[in-house]
């Protein structure tokens, strides 16, 4: 599919796709007549990609883990360590939100001590 129909199925835009592109993280194929051509598991990608972006991690870190999980060997050198630091970063980021979020809690119901809203 050209990038225009990835961009219809994942509802990522166009300059979003090329930026990806651009970071290493989407691979399409090139034409000889230079348009980019992705396969289906291009938007398992993107969506993968978004995913991690909502996470709050970067785009280079992004390719890194996409290149980790694509190897032949899942785990090559290097990327079992920075997984599981990046791991361990968003579940510390993680405690202090819902610590925040317990605090806020506490403020909006403080003689009940009962969460406000649905989780």
């Amino acid at each position: 599919m050209q990038i225009g129909e990835l961009s219809n199925r994942t509802g990522v835009s166009v300059r979003a796709l090329r930026y990806y592109e651009e970071k290493g993280a989407l691979k399409p194929h090139r034409m000889p007549s230079g348009y980019r051509v992705f396969d289906d598991n291009a938007v398992g990608t993107v969506v993968h990609i978004q995913t991690l972006l909502a996470a709050g991690l970067g785009m280079d870190l992004i390719a890194d883990i996409l290149a980790c999980a694509s190897g032949d060997a899942p785990l090559l050198d290097g990327c079992q360590d920075r997984l599981l630091r990046e791991r361990q970063r968003m579940t510390t980021d993680i405690d202090r939100i819902n610590t925040a979020r317990s605090m806020l809690d506490q403020l909006l119901h403080p003689d009940t001590g009962e969460r406000a809203g649905s989780e």
